[in-house]
């Protein structure tokens, strides 16, 4: 049937106008056809040695990630990588374990210090008396108080809860308690 067809185009006279004839026809100038043609050919071989450089750094890249290695030792340092990185997010995850226990302790730790050195009694000097309140976030703690005479130490300790005290506080008592409740927590101002 091919042959059929071709036979048929050679007898009718269209082998005539299958190179150039049909442009002609149209009305297409076959001098600016060439030139569309080359720019594309143009175009074609640039595309084409870029893609031949592009080529050559992957190749030379190969080649350099392979230098040395046959199948068996690549496999045994990706292998090796993929162990450090199960290393590492074990350790990860223990780093954040520890750092949420460090967080519930800041929670409960006493941030908010103040102390007050005086004398508690005249006939006394070198001011060997003091009063420190110790109290956390939420301004629970206590006061401790110690006071120097000639006769020995005593020292009291006075329960906090939320900033305020169920006992007599003497002066210095309610300056370091005032004072320790003034302050700020030193991590949430940053």
């Amino acid at each position: 049937m091919f042959d059929r067809l071709i036979i048929g185009v050679l007898h009718t006279g269209a082998a005539k106008l299958l190179p150039f004839g049909i442009f002609e026809r149209l009305g297409i100038d076959t001098e600016y056809l060439m030139l569309a043609m080359l720019i594309l050919l143009a175009i074609f071989i640039t595309v084409c040695i870029v893609m031949i450089a592009k080529y050559n750094q992957l190749n030379s890249k190969y080649r350099k990630f392979m230098k040395g290695a046959n199948g068996k030792s690549l496999e045994e340092r990706i292998l090796t990588r993929f162990r450090e990185i199960d290393s590492n997010k074990a350790q990860i995850s223990d780093a954040v374990s520890r750092i949420k226990i460090l967080e519930d302790a800041r929670d409960t730790s006493f941030k908010k210090i103040a102390v007050k050195r005086y004398d508690a009694f005249a006939e006394m000097g070198g001011k060997l008396s003091y009063s420190l309140c110790l109290l956390n976030d939420d301004n629970d703690g206590f006061i401790m108080t110690s006071m120097h005479n000639r006769d020995g130490c005593y020292t009291y300790v006075k329960e906090v809860i939320k900033g305020n005290t169920f006992v007599i506080l003497s002066d210095e008592e309610k300056e370091v308690l005032d004072e320790a409740n003034s302050m700020r927590d030193a991590l949430t101002t940053r």
